[in-house]
């Protein structure tokens, strides 16, 4: 139920479910402070089922009422005669015209806004809803409109709704009463059976409470209490947090795994090893001067931990683990159709939007087309794209030359501790930084989305959120992801060589990545992020904003604690329940854990313990949005869904995009096809030795360009000629020098190999798995079908009645209408 459809200037009414009682039953007690059936009308028997809130005026407007009932100019020329009276000595000061003008308008709004709701609550009554005013109450400025729905208007809409009862044979008579019982509106229960229904269930089994974790929800009374749309989200939510137990353990396994074998990596043994005497070319201009590969010791030994052969096995289990996931859910949202009765719902289309009935009339009125043209793709196209584009490349590119001039800055920094911690600092602090630029634009880019969607006045509320999801979803997966595929996918790529490297803006050149290869990076980015916005963002910010917005309003309150908890008790509940927030839906619930389900699957190769930090955030999470939903926001209408709606096509396609980003994480980004192909091609006793070497390509320092050589070439103590860098290229006394290598061709061939075999491979082994577990289970299936036959059944049978009751009437009505044709017979012939 909403109000008319208001104009622009016009403030929104307010809509609130009342709570009822956040009290377990035991304590709904017959005293003399209230009903012991919770909230009702003033006669004490009829219960408030909703509760709708509005302002009332202030008392020094209520004497400017006005042109609706045509008494502005009397009440004016009243206000003229007791002023006249109070001061006859003193003439009256003239009124501004444009200030009178003004408070004409406000006139006229105050008593439209008063007929609309007037004519709104006369087509409540006219539905056989009762209505009970509140004005009185301890809320300055704020009045509430009491509504009870009776027993017959609860039956009508139970037909419109078309609920029905699970079917069983035993039960075949009580189903056939329930199913007539609108039909008899005299038979009306007790409905203080009912109360229990509408007591929070999340209060009655302290779910909202942390210590109790490892319980199950209860889904049958969240959906009793909140709908099935919430009913839908929290089961989901917990479905999906129980899928990530195998997936946190199999990653912590693959983590322990590469702890295991860090002192068995060849390749990290001889990075480490300092007989291997290895000069390397330096990482920045002028500023940078040689270095030990040595140095890069604790970055190949940490980067074994996440880039070893068990990174293949857990992205091909994460794959085949989000189908599973999926179908799981698949299941489990078919087996709660069935208990909660949604098989056979279809969502209607809804009514039209206020904004869009608007925008009609201003049609009409200009003659012009009635429909409002929706310019969905040109949007997208001309406004969206471009801004999003621009906004992701310059924060990347802004995070980039941060990188490079830390980097040169530390270089030249005559601190021995900055010197010697140079990757540490940069990437820890690049990846902070990009920490708060995703937070803030995160704001940013859900205004955006918002008003986009606001621009094409979308027909009904449904086509609203689902182009609102669309385009949040996909700023907020640009803004998040980019920075991890420019680490994943680019950095590095575009760097050149000693001697002929890549510059942007003048004389900054590209950042390379470290020896071992940027999967490290990759890590700590994705680490940063995820934990990043899962503490901050989606937990500090859902715990800190309600008890800041409490703080504050209670530091504008004149009364002290003790006051306050007084004047609390005096409050009735649904009083209380408007000083709670709106309920602003569950887009954000669900935009929160669809990001974290990308950063879970998308790139798992780099990060195997980034299950296990969604797990340990959904136990929070689960526990923060119940509590949330029980003491920090209103309570929500409840609404009938049989699905969570495009969430789940979401979830579809980055299952399917994960398999190959995960492909091309472990074949570009990894080493694990450098090494196979140095094993079983290059490897003279086909083994890791000599790995490393084979990496590194050399560099006469005589080459070096003009401005660009090491300011401090003695910096090791002695004079380097020849230096080493990372790449696959021909040595400088070759005929064709500085050349890519036919190793790197023949690399880059396997490398697009294994990403077209993993895959196909990997998405065959998902299909499989789709086609083989069955979307409804089994024993819902019989039930559903055991129920058609009982139908049937049942309606033969009363089939066979009626036709044994004609029969019977057939036999006991005389034979005289057969002998009247027969009288007639000889005067035809």
């Amino acid at each position: 139920m909403t109000w008319p459809p208001q104009s622009p200037d016009l403030n929104p009414i307010e809509m609130v479910w009342d709570e009822l009682d956040r009290r377990p039953l035991n304590s709904l007690k017959s005293d003399e402070a209230g009903p012991k059936q919770g909230p009702t009308f003033q006669d004490g028997q009829r219960r408030v089922d909703y509760v709708l809130t509005y302002h009332i005026q202030k008392p020094q407007s209520f004497r400017r009422k006005t042109s609706h009932f045509g008494d502005y100019r009397i009440l004016r020329s009243l206000r003229r005669s007791l002023s006249m009276m109070r001061g006859r000595d003193t003439p009256p000061p003239k009124e501004d015209p444009e200030v009178a003008a003004h408070k004409h308008r406000l006139d006229y709004h105050e008593d439209d806004k008063r007929f609309r709701q007037t004519e709104f609550e006369d087509n409540l009554r006219e539905m056989g809803l009762e209505l009970e005013k509140d004005e009185g109450n301890k809320i300055p400025g704020i009045g509430f409109l009491k509504i009870h729905a009776p027993w017959n208007v609860l039956c009508r809409e139970a037909e419109f709704m078309k609920l029905k009862m699970p079917t069983k044979k035993v039960w075949i008579n009580l189903f056939i009463r329930k199913a007539t019982a609108p039909l008899h509106p005299k038979v009306e229960p007790n409905r203080a059976q009912n109360v229990k229904h509408l007591s929070h269930p999340f209060s009655r089994e302290k779910q909202h409470l942390y210590s109790v974790f490892y319980k199950y929800q209860p889904i049958g009374l969240i959906r009793k209490y909140f709908g099935e749309k919430i009913g839908l989200y929290f089961a989901w939510l917990g479905v999906y947090t129980q899928m990530l137990i195998p997936a946190a353990i199999v990653g912590a396994i693959v983590f322990l795994y590469g702890c295991a074998t860090v002192d068995n990596d060849i390749p990290s043994m001889e990075i480490c090893d300092p007989r291997n005497n290895i000069t390397m070319c330096p990482l920045c201009d002028r500023a940078c001067s040689y270095w030990k590969l040595k140095t890069a010791c604790g970055t190949a030994r940490a980067s074994h931990l996440f880039d070893n052969p068990a990174t293949v096995f857990f992205s091909i289990f994460m794959a085949l683990w989000a189908a599973m996931f999926m179908e799981h859910w698949k299941r489990r949202q078919m087996r709660l159709n069935y208990i909660w009765d949604l098989t056979g719902f279809e969502e209607e289309e809804g009514h039209h939007r206020a904004e869009y009935e608007i925008q009609v009339m201003q049609k009409t009125l200009k003659k012009q087309d009635m429909s409002p043209k929706v310019t969905h793709e040109l949007e997208v196209c001309v406004l969206l794209s471009p801004l999003q584009v621009g906004v992701t490349f310059a924060v990347v590119f802004g995070v980039i030359l941060y990188r490079i001039s830390i980097k040169a800055a530390l270089h030249m920094s005559s601190n021995p501790t900055a010197r010697t911690n140079i990757r540490a600092t940069v990437k820890g602090t690049a990846a902070v930084i990009n920490l708060v630029i995703i937070i803030i634009m995160d704001e940013v880019y859900g205004a955006l989305a918002r008003w986009l969607t606001l621009l094409e006045v979308p027909k009904t509320d449904k086509s609203f959120e689902e182009r609102l999801i669309i385009k949040t979803f996909v700023l907020k997966f640009a803004n998040a992801f980019s920075p991890i595929v420019y680490l994943a996918f680019f950095r590095g790529r575009m760097v050149g060589r000693p001697g002929d490297y890549v510059y942007v803006i003048g004389s900054y050149r590209m950042e390379e990545c470290a020896h071992a290869g940027c999967l490290m990076e990759l890590c700590i980015q994705l680490c940063i992020t995820m934990l990043g916005k899962q503490l901050i963002q989606n937990n500090l910010f859902e715990i800190g904003i309600p008890k800041i917005k409490k703080l504050i309003r209670r530091r504008k309150s004149d009364m002290d604690s003790q006051q306050q908890e007084d004047y609390n008790m005096t409050l009735q509940r649904h009083e209380k329940d408007h000083f709670l927030g709106p309920f602003v839906g569950l887009s954000p619930e669900y935009m929160e854990m669809i990001i974290q389900f990308g950063m879970v699957t998308l790139f798992v190769a780099s990060f195997p313990l980034a299950p296990l930090f969604a797990l340990l955030n959904n136990i929070i999470e689960i526990r923060l949005d119940a509590k949330k939903f029980v003491t920090e926001v209103r309570r929500p209408i409840a609404a009938r869904a049989k699905d969570i709606g495009i969430w789940y096509n979401l979830l579809r396609g980055l299952s399917k995009v994960a398999v190959i980003v995960n492909a091309f994480v472990i074949s570009f980004t990894s080493d694990f096809i450098p090494r196979l192909v140095y094993q079983y091609m290059y490897s003279p006793d086909g083994s890791m030795h000599g790995f490393v070497n084979h990496t590194l390509s050399y560099f006469n320092v005589s080459d070096f360009q003009p401005g660009t050589a090491p300011l401090q070439p003695m910096h090791l103590g002695y004079e380097v000629q020849i230096c080493r860098y990372k790449d696959y290229r021909e040595t400088p006394w070759s005929n064709t020098p500085y050349d890519l290598s036919k190793e790197f061709w023949a690399i880059l061939a396997c490398r697009l190999a294994f990403v077209v075999v993993f895959q196909n491979v990997v998405m065959l082994m998902s299909d499989f798995v789709d086609w083989l577990i069955p979307d409804i289970p089994k024993d819902i299936s019989l039930q559903i079908h055991k129920e058609k036959v009982l139908m049937v059944e049942l309606f033969m049978k009363e089939e066979e009645g009626k036709k044994l009751l004609r029969d019977s009437h057939a036999n006991q009505s005389p034979l005289q209408p057969r002998s009247r044709p027969a009288s007639h017979t000889p005067s035809n012939c």
